[in-house]
């Protein structure tokens, strides 16, 4: 087996019906989370690009866009309300660092 094996792939056959029904729809999650955390790390990151940049007027609107998405993270339980929480803290405060132009 590969070093980077899938949940799936140790437990290949459920027991009963039920459970075979759950690791599929626990498949299904898995991969629409996936999705989302991608998403959101695509946009840190292109935050993090405009900071350095100092490009705090687009850097202001990429942050209003990762703000919202990752509360919308949080309402479908795919990160933690104080993980969100401390992340828009710690990136608005790196906004407010960046010096008026």
């Amino acid at each position: 087996m590969s070093p980077r094996f899938k949940l799936k792939d140790i437990n290949a056959m459920p027991n009963t019906r039920s459970a075979a029904k759950q690791a599929r729809a626990s498949e299904r999650r898995r991969a629409h989370n996936r999705t989302l955390k991608s998403r959101l790390h695509t946009l840190e990151r292109k935050f993090h690009e405009l900071v350095e940049d100092k490009k705090a007027t687009e850097a202001a609107e990429t942050l209003r866009v990762l703000t919202s998405a990752l509360d919308k993270a949080v309402k479908v339980q795919t990160l933690k309300k104080n993980l969100a929480s401390r992340k828009k803290s710690r990136l608005t405060a790196r906004l407010k660092a960046i010096p008026a132009a």
